[in-house]
Protein backbone atom coordinates (compact mmCIF):
# COMPACT_ATOMS: atom_id res chain seq x y z
CA UNK A 1 0.00 0.00 0.00
CA UNK A 2 2.81 2.44 0.22
CA UNK A 3 4.28 1.36 -3.41
CA UNK A 4 3.78 4.00 -5.76
CA UNK A 5 0.74 4.79 -7.64
CA UNK A 6 -0.92 2.10 -5.16
CA UNK A 7 -3.90 4.98 -5.13
CA UNK A 8 -4.21 4.99 -8.85
CA UNK A 9 -6.56 2.85 -9.25
CA UNK A 10 -9.23 3.91 -6.54
CA UNK A 11 -11.95 0.92 -6.86
CA UNK A 12 -8.49 -1.41 -6.81
CA UNK A 13 -7.20 0.21 -4.12
CA UNK A 14 -10.10 0.03 -1.83
CA UNK A 15 -10.58 -4.06 -3.07
CA UNK A 16 -6.91 -4.48 -1.70
CA UNK A 17 -7.56 -2.46 1.71
CA UNK A 18 -10.89 -3.97 2.61
CA UNK A 19 -9.28 -7.36 2.45
CA UNK A 20 -6.23 -6.08 4.57
CA UNK A 21 -8.54 -5.21 7.18
CA UNK A 22 -10.56 -8.66 7.22
CA UNK A 23 -7.42 -10.48 7.37
CA UNK A 24 -6.44 -8.01 10.07
CA UNK A 25 -9.45 -8.53 12.17
CA UNK A 26 -8.65 -12.43 12.29
CA UNK A 27 -4.53 -11.86 12.73
CA UNK A 28 -4.63 -9.43 15.25
CA UNK A 29 -6.94 -11.32 17.58
CA UNK A 30 -5.42 -14.57 17.01
CA UNK A 31 -2.07 -13.44 18.08
CA UNK A 32 -3.87 -11.84 21.26
CA UNK A 33 -5.31 -15.30 21.93
CA UNK A 34 -2.07 -16.77 21.64
CA UNK A 35 -0.23 -14.50 23.78
CA UNK A 36 -2.38 -14.81 26.71
CA UNK A 37 -2.68 -18.62 26.67
CA UNK A 38 0.74 -18.68 26.76
CA UNK A 39 0.70 -16.09 30.06
CA UNK A 40 -1.63 -18.97 31.23
CA UNK A 41 0.73 -21.54 30.75
CA UNK A 42 2.75 -19.66 33.10
CA UNK A 43 0.03 -19.17 35.90
CA UNK A 44 -0.52 -22.90 35.70
CA UNK A 45 2.80 -23.54 37.59
CA UNK A 46 1.59 -21.72 40.60
CA UNK A 47 -1.93 -22.63 40.73
CA UNK A 48 -1.73 -25.95 42.83
CA UNK A 49 -0.40 -23.94 45.50
CA UNK A 50 -2.52 -21.00 45.92
CA UNK A 51 -6.58 -21.31 45.95
CA UNK A 52 -7.85 -17.86 44.91
CA UNK A 53 -5.10 -18.39 42.09
CA UNK A 54 -7.18 -21.91 41.24
CA UNK A 55 -10.24 -19.71 40.62
CA UNK A 56 -8.74 -16.97 38.44
CA UNK A 57 -7.42 -19.58 35.91
CA UNK A 58 -10.49 -21.20 35.54
CA UNK A 59 -11.99 -17.50 35.05
CA UNK A 60 -9.57 -17.21 32.49
CA UNK A 61 -9.79 -20.36 31.00
CA UNK A 62 -13.57 -19.60 30.29
CA UNK A 63 -13.13 -16.45 28.78
CA UNK A 64 -10.40 -17.66 26.31
CA UNK A 65 -12.87 -20.50 25.25
CA UNK A 66 -15.14 -17.96 24.91
CA UNK A 67 -12.55 -15.72 22.65
CA UNK A 68 -11.27 -18.94 20.85
CA UNK A 69 -15.23 -20.42 20.06
CA UNK A 70 -15.95 -16.64 18.26
CA UNK A 71 -12.67 -16.51 16.61
CA UNK A 72 -13.26 -19.96 15.16
CA UNK A 73 -16.87 -18.56 14.36
CA UNK A 74 -15.02 -16.11 11.92
CA UNK A 75 -12.90 -18.24 10.05
CA UNK A 76 -15.74 -19.94 9.16
CA UNK A 77 -16.48 -17.17 7.06
CA UNK A 78 -16.81 -17.93 3.49
CA UNK A 79 -19.50 -16.15 1.14
CA UNK A 80 -18.54 -12.54 -0.17
CA UNK A 81 -21.56 -11.52 1.73
CA UNK A 82 -20.65 -12.69 4.99
CA UNK A 83 -18.83 -9.82 6.14
CA UNK A 84 -21.68 -7.11 5.30
CA UNK A 85 -24.53 -5.45 7.25
CA UNK A 86 -27.73 -6.88 7.18
CA UNK A 87 -31.59 -6.88 7.21
CA UNK A 88 -33.66 -8.77 9.68
CA UNK A 89 -37.31 -9.44 8.82
CA UNK A 90 -39.52 -11.20 11.54
CA UNK A 91 -42.92 -12.39 10.59
CA UNK A 92 -45.57 -14.43 12.06
CA UNK A 93 -47.34 -17.09 10.56
CA UNK A 94 -51.06 -17.89 10.59
CA UNK A 95 -52.35 -18.53 13.83
CA UNK A 96 -53.88 -14.58 14.62
CA UNK A 97 -52.68 -13.51 18.06
CA UNK A 98 -50.62 -16.67 18.95
CA UNK A 99 -48.05 -16.40 15.75
CA UNK A 100 -47.84 -12.74 16.55
CA UNK A 101 -47.03 -12.84 20.10
CA UNK A 102 -44.06 -15.63 19.31
CA UNK A 103 -42.54 -13.22 16.81
CA UNK A 104 -42.97 -10.50 19.04
CA UNK A 105 -40.80 -13.19 21.31
CA UNK A 106 -38.02 -13.71 18.68
CA UNK A 107 -37.98 -9.94 18.24
CA UNK A 108 -36.59 -9.23 21.81
CA UNK A 109 -34.44 -12.58 21.60
CA UNK A 110 -32.44 -11.10 18.50
CA UNK A 111 -32.81 -7.54 19.92
CA UNK A 112 -31.08 -9.26 23.52
CA UNK A 113 -28.39 -11.61 21.23
CA UNK A 114 -27.69 -8.33 19.34
CA UNK A 115 -26.44 -5.99 22.56
CA UNK A 116 -24.41 -8.94 23.44
CA UNK A 117 -22.40 -8.73 20.01
CA UNK A 118 -21.91 -5.01 21.36
CA UNK A 119 -23.72 -4.01 17.84
CA UNK A 120 -25.94 -1.68 16.43
CA UNK A 121 -29.19 -1.67 14.77
CA UNK A 122 -31.83 0.42 13.58
CA UNK A 123 -35.65 -0.22 13.64
CA UNK A 124 -36.84 0.07 9.80
CA UNK A 125 -40.06 -1.03 10.14
CA UNK A 126 -42.20 -1.90 13.49
CA UNK A 127 -46.32 -3.16 13.00
CA UNK A 128 -47.56 -4.31 16.58
CA UNK A 129 -50.13 -6.93 16.34
CA UNK A 130 -53.93 -6.25 16.69
CA UNK A 131 -54.07 -7.65 20.01
CA UNK A 132 -50.72 -8.57 21.32
CA UNK A 133 -47.13 -9.44 19.57
CA UNK A 134 -46.29 -8.06 16.32
CA UNK A 135 -47.07 -8.36 12.80
CA UNK A 136 -44.09 -7.80 11.17
CA UNK A 137 -40.32 -5.77 12.04
CA UNK A 138 -37.68 -5.38 10.05
CA UNK A 139 -33.93 -4.71 11.90
CA UNK A 140 -30.85 -2.81 9.96
CA UNK A 141 -28.13 -4.45 12.02
CA UNK A 142 -24.53 -3.19 11.85
CA UNK A 143 -21.61 -5.69 13.11
CA UNK A 144 -18.80 -7.83 12.17
CA UNK A 145 -19.88 -10.41 10.06
CA UNK A 146 -23.50 -9.37 10.95
CA UNK A 147 -25.01 -11.10 7.82
CA UNK A 148 -23.00 -14.45 8.02
CA UNK A 149 -23.94 -15.14 11.54
CA UNK A 150 -27.50 -14.57 11.24
CA UNK A 151 -27.69 -16.37 7.90
CA UNK A 152 -28.31 -19.09 10.92
CA UNK A 153 -31.52 -17.85 11.81
CA UNK A 154 -33.15 -17.46 8.23
CA UNK A 155 -36.16 -19.77 8.38
CA UNK A 156 -39.29 -21.04 10.32
CA UNK A 157 -39.23 -21.18 13.66
CA UNK A 158 -41.46 -22.97 15.78
CA UNK A 159 -42.97 -23.07 19.32
CA UNK A 160 -44.91 -25.34 21.64
CA UNK A 161 -46.72 -23.69 25.32
CA UNK A 162 -49.47 -23.77 26.80
CA UNK A 163 -51.24 -20.36 25.47
CA UNK A 164 -51.41 -17.55 27.64
CA UNK A 165 -54.45 -16.58 25.21
CA UNK A 166 -56.49 -19.71 25.65
CA UNK A 167 -58.80 -19.59 28.77
CA UNK A 168 -58.78 -23.33 28.80
CA UNK A 169 -54.64 -23.57 28.79
CA UNK A 170 -54.22 -26.01 26.02
CA UNK A 171 -51.45 -26.17 24.43
CA UNK A 172 -50.81 -24.26 20.43
CA UNK A 173 -48.36 -24.46 17.92
CA UNK A 174 -47.19 -21.34 16.68
CA UNK A 175 -44.78 -20.52 13.62
CA UNK A 176 -42.68 -17.19 12.56
CA UNK A 177 -40.24 -16.75 9.59
CA UNK A 178 -36.91 -15.27 9.96
CA UNK A 179 -35.58 -13.62 6.58
CA UNK A 180 -31.97 -11.97 6.37
CA UNK A 181 -30.52 -10.17 3.80
CA UNK A 182 -27.14 -8.39 3.58
CA UNK A 183 -27.05 -4.61 2.74
CA UNK A 184 -25.54 -4.02 -0.15
CA UNK A 185 -23.95 -0.91 -1.55
CA UNK A 186 -24.68 1.06 -4.97
CA UNK A 187 -21.46 -0.24 -6.72
CA UNK A 188 -23.49 -3.83 -6.90
CA UNK A 189 -25.85 -3.86 -9.59
CA UNK A 190 -29.18 -4.94 -9.20
CA UNK A 191 -31.68 -5.30 -11.77
CA UNK A 192 -34.88 -3.12 -10.78
CA UNK A 193 -36.78 -1.22 -13.31
CA UNK A 194 -39.06 1.78 -12.31
CA UNK A 195 -42.15 -0.23 -14.27
CA UNK A 196 -41.80 -2.90 -12.03
CA UNK A 197 -42.44 -1.44 -8.81
CA UNK A 198 -45.83 -0.32 -7.00
CA UNK A 199 -44.86 2.34 -4.61
CA UNK A 200 -47.92 2.92 -1.98
CA UNK A 201 -47.56 5.42 1.33
CA UNK A 202 -49.83 5.26 4.47
CA UNK A 203 -50.15 6.41 7.96
CA UNK A 204 -47.25 4.97 9.76
CA UNK A 205 -48.43 2.87 13.20
CA UNK A 206 -46.62 2.76 16.24
CA UNK A 207 -46.67 2.20 20.02
CA UNK A 208 -47.91 5.76 20.47
CA UNK A 209 -47.18 9.28 21.10
CA UNK A 210 -44.07 10.32 19.36
CA UNK A 211 -44.28 7.06 16.91
CA UNK A 212 -47.45 8.04 15.22
CA UNK A 213 -47.77 10.45 12.23
CA UNK A 214 -50.58 12.00 10.96
CA UNK A 215 -49.75 12.28 7.30
CA UNK A 216 -49.16 9.13 5.19
CA UNK A 217 -45.32 9.02 5.53
CA UNK A 218 -44.72 5.61 5.73
CA UNK A 219 -43.92 3.78 2.29
CA UNK A 220 -44.53 0.31 0.82
CA UNK A 221 -42.88 -0.95 -2.47
CA UNK A 222 -44.39 -4.23 -4.37
CA UNK A 223 -41.37 -5.65 -6.93
CA UNK A 224 -44.09 -6.94 -9.39
CA UNK A 225 -42.16 -9.87 -10.76
CA UNK A 226 -41.17 -11.29 -7.72
CA UNK A 227 -44.35 -10.03 -5.40
CA UNK A 228 -41.29 -9.19 -2.79
CA UNK A 229 -42.74 -6.06 -0.41
CA UNK A 230 -41.02 -4.31 1.58
CA UNK A 231 -41.57 -0.93 4.04
CA UNK A 232 -39.95 1.73 6.00
CA UNK A 233 -42.08 4.09 8.70
CA UNK A 234 -39.43 4.36 10.99
CA UNK A 235 -38.58 7.96 9.06
CA UNK A 236 -40.98 11.24 9.85
CA UNK A 237 -40.50 12.04 6.15
CA UNK A 238 -41.83 9.92 3.21
CA UNK A 239 -38.61 10.75 1.29
CA UNK A 240 -36.40 9.06 3.62
CA UNK A 241 -39.05 6.37 4.08
CA UNK A 242 -38.82 6.03 0.19
CA UNK A 243 -34.98 6.07 0.21
CA UNK A 244 -34.98 2.82 3.05
CA UNK A 245 -37.26 1.15 1.66
CA UNK A 246 -35.87 0.83 -1.84
CA UNK A 247 -32.49 0.12 0.23
CA UNK A 248 -33.89 -2.72 1.75
CA UNK A 249 -35.58 -4.00 -1.91
CA UNK A 250 -32.15 -3.85 -3.39
CA UNK A 251 -31.25 -6.02 -0.40
CA UNK A 252 -33.56 -8.42 -0.74
CA UNK A 253 -33.70 -8.81 -4.49
CA UNK A 254 -29.89 -9.39 -4.26
CA UNK A 255 -30.25 -11.87 -1.73
CA UNK A 256 -33.32 -13.16 -3.74
CA UNK A 257 -31.27 -13.67 -7.19
CA UNK A 258 -28.29 -15.00 -5.54
CA UNK A 259 -29.98 -17.93 -3.76
CA UNK A 260 -32.14 -18.40 -7.04
CA UNK A 261 -28.69 -19.11 -8.83
CA UNK A 262 -27.58 -21.72 -5.37
CA UNK A 263 -30.83 -23.75 -6.62
CA UNK A 264 -30.19 -24.14 -9.78
CA UNK A 265 -26.52 -25.24 -9.20
CA UNK A 266 -27.74 -27.35 -6.94
CA UNK A 267 -30.57 -29.10 -8.85
CA UNK A 268 -27.97 -29.42 -11.69
CA UNK A 269 -25.46 -31.45 -8.71
CA UNK A 270 -28.69 -33.32 -8.12
CA UNK A 271 -27.92 -32.23 -4.34
CA UNK A 272 -30.91 -31.13 -1.60
CA UNK A 273 -30.98 -27.18 -0.63
CA UNK A 274 -32.18 -26.30 2.70
CA UNK A 275 -32.92 -22.16 1.62
CA UNK A 276 -36.41 -22.50 0.94
CA UNK A 277 -38.84 -20.02 2.48
CA UNK A 278 -40.51 -23.12 4.03
CA UNK A 279 -37.85 -24.54 5.72
CA UNK A 280 -38.17 -25.14 9.59
CA UNK A 281 -34.93 -24.88 11.13
CA UNK A 282 -35.58 -24.94 14.87
CA UNK A 283 -38.41 -25.62 17.54
CA UNK A 284 -38.38 -23.99 20.48
CA UNK A 285 -40.64 -26.07 23.39
CA UNK A 286 -42.29 -24.92 26.49
CA UNK A 287 -44.67 -27.35 27.20
CA UNK A 288 -44.80 -30.64 28.16
CA UNK A 289 -41.14 -29.98 28.44
CA UNK A 290 -38.00 -27.21 27.84
CA UNK A 291 -36.29 -27.57 24.93
CA UNK A 292 -34.92 -25.81 21.90
CA UNK A 293 -33.49 -28.13 18.92
CA UNK A 294 -31.99 -27.01 15.48
CA UNK A 295 -33.03 -29.56 13.14
CA UNK A 296 -29.96 -28.63 10.86
CA UNK A 297 -27.18 -29.62 13.38
CA UNK A 298 -28.99 -31.61 16.34
CA UNK A 299 -27.76 -28.74 18.64
CA UNK A 300 -30.05 -28.37 21.81
CA UNK A 301 -30.38 -27.49 25.19
CA UNK A 302 -33.56 -27.40 27.76
CA UNK A 303 -32.50 -24.02 29.11
CA UNK A 304 -35.15 -22.16 27.15
CA UNK A 305 -34.73 -19.22 29.49
CA UNK A 306 -30.95 -18.17 28.61
CA UNK A 307 -31.97 -18.77 24.41
CA UNK A 308 -34.80 -16.32 25.04
CA UNK A 309 -32.68 -13.91 26.75
CA UNK A 310 -30.39 -14.22 23.36
CA UNK A 311 -28.01 -16.99 24.25
CA UNK A 312 -28.18 -18.25 20.94
CA UNK A 313 -24.65 -18.12 20.44
CA UNK A 314 -24.07 -22.27 19.78
CA UNK A 315 -26.40 -22.88 17.87
CA UNK A 316 -25.58 -20.41 15.26
CA UNK A 317 -21.43 -21.74 15.39
CA UNK A 318 -22.73 -25.58 15.06
CA UNK A 319 -25.09 -24.09 11.99
CA UNK A 320 -21.37 -22.53 10.49
CA UNK A 321 -19.74 -25.53 11.06
CA UNK A 322 -22.90 -27.94 9.54
CA UNK A 323 -22.46 -25.38 6.57
CA UNK A 324 -19.04 -25.92 6.00
CA UNK A 325 -19.68 -29.79 6.31
CA UNK A 326 -22.36 -29.36 3.47
CA UNK A 327 -20.19 -27.53 0.92
CA UNK A 328 -17.72 -29.63 1.12
CA UNK A 329 -19.86 -33.07 0.93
Amino acid sequence: MQEPGFWDNTEKAKEISQELDSLKSLYNPMQSLIKKVQELEELMTLVDEDEELQEDFQKECRKLQREYERLESLQMFQDEDDSRNCFLQIKPGAGGTESCDWAAMLYRMYLRWIERQGWKYEIIDFQPGEEAGIKNAILRVKGQYATGHLMAEKGIHRLVRISPFDSNKRRHTSFAAVSVAPEIDDQIEVDLQDNDLRIDTYRASGAGGQHVNTTDSAVRITHLPTGIVVQCQNERSQIKNRAIAMKLLRSKLYQYYKEKKEEEVAKKQSEKTSIAWGHQIRSYVFHPYNMVKDHRTGEETGNTEAVMEGEIDDFIRQYLRWKIGQIHE
